[in-house]
C-alpha cells in the first residue's frame, strides 16, 4: 500500500490540495453570500452588484444607453439597452466561483509563494475583466441579434470565460514544469 502511495503521490497530492482548496474557499464564498444576504445595501450581493455596474459601463463605453435595476422576483440585476430589457446578472455571473476553480488548480501545483501570488492575482484579474467584457457583449449580442440568445449565452460566452481559465492553467503548468526543472538542475 505504502508502495502504491509513493508510485501516485503526485496525483494524490494534486487531488488533495486541489478538492481541499476549492471546498474551503468555496465554503468561504458561502458563508459570505449567507452573511451578506439582507445586510449590504448591495443587491443581490456586493461583489455581483459592482460587475452589473462595471458590465453596464462598458456597455455604455461601446455606444449603447444602457440601464441596471433590481430584479423585483429574484436575486439578480436586470440589464437593459435602449429600455428593452435584454439579461439579469445573477450570483453565478460574477466570475467569483470561476476564479475559486482557477485558483485551486494553481495551488494544487504550487511553486515559489512570489511566483504563485503574483500568477494568482494576475490571473483572477484576467478571469474578471473577461466576464466584464463577456457580460457586455453578451448583452449586446442578444440586443443585436436576438434570435441567437440561446447559443450565445449556452455556448459563445461560457466559451469565452473557461477557455480563458483552460489557456491560463496550460500556461501555469508550463511554467510549474519549468521551474520544477530548473530547480533540479541547481
Amino acid at each position: 500500500m505504502l508502495k502504491l502511495f509513493k508510485k501516485y503521490s503526485v496525483v494524490i497530492r494534486f487531488i488533495a490540495i486541489f478538492l481541499g482548496s476549492y471546498f474551503m474557499l468555496s465554503f468561504l464564498y458561502n458563508s459570505y453570500l449567507i452573511y451578506s444576504e439582507g445586510k449590504t445595501d448591495y443587491y443581490p450581493d456586493v461583489v455581483t452588484n459592482l460587475v452589473s455596474k462595471q458590465s453596464v459601463a462598458i456597455i455604455e463605453f461601446l455606444g449603447y444607453t444602457s440601464k441596471l435595476e433590481p430584479h423585483p422576483y429574484e436575486k439578480s440585476v436586470k440589464v437593459s439597452i435602449e429600455g428593452k430589457y435584454l439579461v439579469r446578472v445573477v450570483e453565478g455571473c460574477n466570475s467569483v466561483s470561476v476564479i475559486i476553480l482557477f485558483l485551486s488548480f494553481v495551488l494544487s501545483f504550487f511553486t515559489k509563494l512570489k511566483t504563485t501570488f503574483f500568477y494568482i492575482l494576475g490571473g483572477s484579474v484576467l478571469i474578471y475583466a473577461m466576464n466584464l467584457i463577456r457580460i457586455a457583449l453578451l448583452t449586446i449580442g442578444i440586443y443585436e441579434y436576438p434570435q441567437y440568445s440561446s447559443f450565445l449565452h449556452e455556448i459563445v460566452f461560457p466559451l469565452i470565460i473557461y477557455g480563458t481559465v483552460i489557456i491560463l492553467w496550460i500556461f501555469w503548468v508550463r511554467v510549474y514544469a519549468n521551474l520544477e526543472r530548473n530547480e533540479k538542475e541547481v
